[in-house]
């Protein structure tokens, strides 16, 4: 699913209030653990990561039912944690993931729904 740069802009700020307020875990090995946990309710994941690291953390997120966006890169998403790059954040804060899907889902649909 494939979201406009405006509701990227969005998502981008809200995961980087999630890692502030400690509702976001950061990398690959975190995610996955969070996942075997089932703390992880939501993921962003960089879709120029490595293959290895998507190859790590993906097909888990698949088997723990763990919905995903993919955004283009890893340098935009590590941008907006505080770091030079990542490959994937997981969304521990379950109202946060709601808020993150709901933008997601409203975005994919086409314009987003703003309030006149």
């Amino acid at each position: 699913m494939t979201l406009s740069a405006h509701d990227r802009a969005r998502l981008l700020r809200l995961v980087g209030l999630g890692v502030r307020g400690r509702g976001a875990i950061i990398g690959v090995e975190q995610v996955r653990e969070g996942a075997k946990k089932n703390k992880v309710a939501f993921a962003i994941v960089a879709m120029d990561a490595s293959r290895h690291s998507l190859d790590k953390v993906i097909p888990l997120l698949n088997a723990r039912r763990v919905r995903f966006v993919e955004v283009p890169s890893a340098a935009e998403l590590g941008g907006a944690v505080g770091r030079e790059t990542t490959a994937v954040v997981g969304i521990v804060d379950r109202q946060l993931a709601k808020g993150i899907r709901q933008l997601v889902e409203s975005g994919s649909e086409g314009a987003p729904q703003e309030a006149v």
